[in-house]
C-alpha cells in the first residue's frame, strides 16, 4: 500500500482522513472507534454535569462532542473565564456565543477523539473543577479586555 502525506490545511482534507481510516479499518472498525468516542463523550458530560455549576447543552449522545453552558445561579464569572483558566493548565475547550436571537447565551464545547480515554478525561474533569475552584473564590487575575473568546 502506498503512503501518502495529507496537508490539513486544504479543505476537505479532513474528509480524505476519515475516508481513508474508514477504508484502513473496515465498516465495523470504524463504527468501533466512533462508538467509544460517544461513550466516552456521554461518560465526561455527566461528569461535567456533575460537577454543579453547568448545564448541559448536549451529551455527546449523537455525535462524541457536547456542550455546556454556566447554570443561571452562577453570575460571577462566564465560560469565557473558564475557558481562559483551563488554557493554564494545557486545554484548549473553546468557548462560544450562540447564534442571533441566543447571543446571550455562551457555551463551552468539547469533541472527544479517537484516544482520548478516560485517564484524559479525569484529568479534564480535575482541571474543570479546579478552574471552578478558582474562578469561584473571587476576582479573575486578569481583567475583561484580555479575555477572548476562542480562535481557530
Amino acid at each position: 500500500m502506498p503512503t501518502f502525506a495529507l496537508n490539513f490545511s486544504r479543505p476537505g482534507s479532513q474528509v480524505v482522513a476519515q475516508y481513508y481510516t474508514l477504508i484502513r479499518l473496515g465498516f465495523e472498525g470504524y463504527r468501533r472507534v466512533q462508538q467509544a468516542c460517544r461513550d466516552t463523550a456521554r461518560w465526561l458530560s455527566s461528569g461535567v454535569a456533575a460537577l454543579g455549576p453547568f448545564t448541559l447543552v448536549s451529551d455527546g449522545s449523537e455525535l462524541p462532542v457536547f456542550s455546556f453552558r454556566i447554570a443561571d445561579d452562577v453570575d460571577n464569572y462566564t465560560v469565557f473565564d473558564v475557558s481562559e483558566v483551563l488554557r493554564i493548565k494545557g486545554w484548549l475547550v473553546p468557548a462560544y456565543t450562540m447564534p442571533p436571537n441566543m447571543e446571550d447565551v455562551g457555551v463551552l464545547r468539547v469533541v472527544v477523539r479517537n484516544g482520548f480515554s478516560h485517564d484524559l478525561g479525569h484529568m479534564l474533569l480535575d482541571d474543570l473543577a479546579w478552574a471552578v475552584k478558582r474562578l469561584g473564590a473571587g476576582p479573575a487575575s486578569f481583567s475583561a479586555d484580555q479575555r477572548s473568546a476562542f480562535h481557530h
